[in-house]
């Protein structure tokens, strides 16, 4: 239960503030840059090797200090995570999908961590086990599987391991009739591998061990050395990044090259791979574009003369002639077409009005048939699994804040009668009838609109403003967080806390304007944003006041860092996962990951008009002399998207500059990256952590 008026002698369990934090040792950097010199103190924290004695040294010393003040609420940390992992299905498992001659699934089994990969001859009939991931993780801290990917005839499976939490991958391939691995392993790899149709020649992507950029596309063959594999492509603008795929008839593979606003996919013929990838439309700047393959034939889904992307179609053999292209759907402002799905008799069309999801299926002549029935105020629907191009069956997957995920199949040769396939099961008697979900809009400060997500309890939510509210933002890439269901959340909404998903500019809700409205010069619009949805949903009785909680990682985690410079007192606590908060160092070093790809993000401050605008912003830069809340900051020794250095330093910089008292804690783990922790159970370790520090600042008791 939360505390509220009258309720000040319950015993909650505090932090222990008897201890002192670890200084970190101030030594002189200076950063040099159009005339502007930037002192940076902890920049000695900064180890690419990640060998430096004293930085570990401090690493450790950060980890204990967090442990050693977060040790009174230990056992709440334990009941949350006996809590949460307590609502999973411990025998879950996928719907099987059908392809070539099997039925294929993912499974979990009692309290396993990882899952086990199963086919069979039968739906849901004797299984095949073809890989037990726990097997494969025995002896690692960290174990995350990349690609896994069955040959056509098969006979083999190849799958992709990091054991180190960089994100650099080994490829083995298993002989799935003896259950032996090959000789055969492939080194430094970005997870992907696609299989030609002749079962011999596998494709993949390198990483420059450098930058851990994937741009060198190689051709394998069984039985020979990695390093006799052929270079097929090497990408030589460094601000793309390649992916690798094949069309759904599985006659062409795929290499897609995408940077933040311009794309391109290039093709070879999947039963002839000593050929080279040919690029169908040749990359023109500012237009990006996907395909769907349709017998001779692709539909092309393109910002081509539309910010929110058109549908057209265009014969195979002069697909590169714009004036050839046929126009089946036209862009539209208010309606941002998402995606496209090419089936033998019909075509399916995923768009997102006012940051709703809908789906219509068409016939091939653009007869609109039936649009699939959706009815939640706020929910997320997609694709699913649709392995075969000649069916005509349909699955899409469907959830809600309220409502756990569901996978249901639409026979579109009958109306679009639909069956439930499978739904998660959320164990410890959940039912949604005892939560709602909202969806609203709140007037931010230059008169948009901003949607935001919502769910609470009923009976524990009266909208008379004394309810505590978790609000969640990420704001960047034009990736849209979607109200996907997630159980962890119950262990919020069962105490009172409001739950809220806060869709600031730079995500893609509602369409390309608004991503292009919150990155490069408009990035402060989704700070801004942030903050007045706060202030707007305490001003609706959402919230107290003081009771206001704020979370976010990666792109969210600068946004935490930004909404806490700016607006400090407006936050009880603030939760920064992995944050990528030192925005000009990082941006100005093209050694980094992730550095030259996002000069279409950020800004690049080489020039001085993004350097100057970076710079007004930045988290770790515009620290000052305020008081900070409490502050819980994540992260990974190994990360390998945002470097470990950047909330160690941000951190050494908030307590030296916070005038206030308020912890700031810094949860480094030694054996993770980007991700977190491995493992299907040990990620609710870091989610309990995370609220324990919540509950504890708020009083609420476990």
């Amino acid at each position: 239960m939360s505390l509220g008026a009258g309720e000040d002698t319950l015993t909650v369990t505090q932090f222990n503030t008897q201890i002192c934090p670890p200084v970190a040792e101030k030594r002189l950097h200076v950063h040099k840059q159009h005339g502007v010199n930037r002192t940076d103190h902890y920049h000695w924290l900064r180890d690419d090797q990640r060998q430096d004695p004293q930085v570990l040294a401090h690493l450790q010393a950060e980890k204990d200090y967090c442990d050693a003040v977060m040790a009174p609420i230990e056992p709440l940390k334990q009941q949350l995570f006996t809590e949460l992992t307590s609502r999973l299905d411990k025998d879950e498992s996928s719907v099987p999908y059908y392809w070539h001659q099997h039925w294929y699934q993912q499974r979990y089994c009692a309290d396993n961590e990882y899952p086990l990969f199963e086919r069979s001859r039968q739906y849901q009939g004797e299984y095949q086990l073809m890989l037990d991931l726990n097997e494969r993780a025995k002896g690692h801290e960290f174990y995350d599987l990349g690609g896994l990917a069955v040959s056509p005839n098969e006979q083999l499976l190849a799958f992709a391991e990091d054991t180190l939490s960089r994100r650099i991958y080994r490829v083995y391939i298993k002989d799935l009739h003896s259950g032996e691995l090959f000789e055969d392993q492939l080194d430094g790899i970005d997870g992907q591998i696609v299989w030609s149709q002749d079962n011999y020649h596998l494709f993949y992507i390198a990483k420059d061990p450098q930058t851990l950029l994937g741009n060198k596309v190689y051709c394998h063959r069984l039985g020979t050395p990695q390093s006799a594999d052929r270079l097929v492509y090497q990408e030589q603008d460094d601000s793309f990044y390649l992916s690798l795929g094949k069309t759904l008839d599985e006659s062409l593979i795929t290499l897609c090259h995408e940077s933040t606003v311009t794309s391109e996919v290039s093709v070879l013929a999947a039963d002839a791979p000593t050929a080279d990838f040919k690029p169908l439309i040749p990359r023109q700047t500012g237009v990006e574009y996907a395909l769907a393959k349709h017998h001779q034939s692709y539909f092309i889904l393109t910002n081509w003369q539309a910010s929110n992307f058109q549908l057209l179609r265009a014969d195979a053999a002069n697909i590169a002639d714009r004036a050839e292209w046929q126009v089946l759907i036209p862009g539209r402002d208010d309606v941002r077409i998402e995606d496209v799905l090419a089936l033998q008799n019909h075509l399916v069309v995923q768009t997102r009005e006012q940051g709703l999801t809908h789906i219509y299926v068409y016939d091939l002549d653009m007869k609109l048939l039936f649009e699939l029935p959706f009815n939640d105020s706020a929910y997320v629907a997609g694709l699913d699994v649709n392995p075969r191009q000649d069916s005509d069956k349909l699955r899409v997957y469907y959830s809600s804040l309220t409502t756990p995920e569901s996978v249901y199949e639409y026979d579109l040769s009958h109306g679009g009668k639909a069956r439930l396939l499978k739904q998660q099961q959320v164990a410890g008697g959940f039912n949604p009838d005892d939560y709602c979900s909202e969806r609203l809009f709140i007037d931010s400060r230059d008169a948009c609109q901003i949607p935001v997500t919502l769910v609470y309890r009923r009976d524990a939510f009266q909208g008379d403003g004394n309810n505590s509210l978790y609000q969640y933002g990420y704001g960047a890439y034009g990736h849209t967080i979607e109200p996907w269901f997630d159980s962890a959340i119950l262990s919020l909404l069962d105490r009172g806390v409001v739950y809220a998903i806060a869709h600031v500019r730079g995500g893609e809700m509602l369409g390309r304007h608004w991503y292009d409205s919150g990155r490069m010069f408009n990035k402060q619009n989704s700070f801004n944003d942030f903050i007045d949805v706060s202030r707007g949903l305490i001003k609706l009785g959402y919230c107290h006041p003081q009771k206001l909680l704020a979370s976010g990682g990666s792109a969210g985690g600068l946004l935490m860092g930004s909404v806490m410079n700016q607006a400090p007192d407006l936050y009880c606590a603030v939760a920064a996962h992995v944050p990528f908060v030192d925005v000009v160092s990082t941006m100005l070093d093209e050694t980094l990951p992730l550095t030259t790809n996002e000069y279409d993000e950020w800004g690049n401050p080489n020039e001085r008009a993004s350097f100057d605008y970076m710079l007004s912003y930045s988290p770790y830069d515009q620290v000052s002399e305020q008081p900070y809340p409490p502050i819980l900051v994540t992260s990974g020794l190994h990360d390998s998207q945002v470097q470990y250095f950047e909330p160690a330093k941000w951190v050494a910089k908030l307590r030296e500059y916070s005038s206030g008292d308020q912890p700031v804690l810094f949860d480094i783990d030694l054996s993770a990256g980007h991700g977190g922790k491995s493992g299907r159970y040990k990620h609710y370790e870091d989610v309990a952590t995370e609220y324990a520090f919540m509950f504890t600042v708020l009083r609420i008791a476990g």
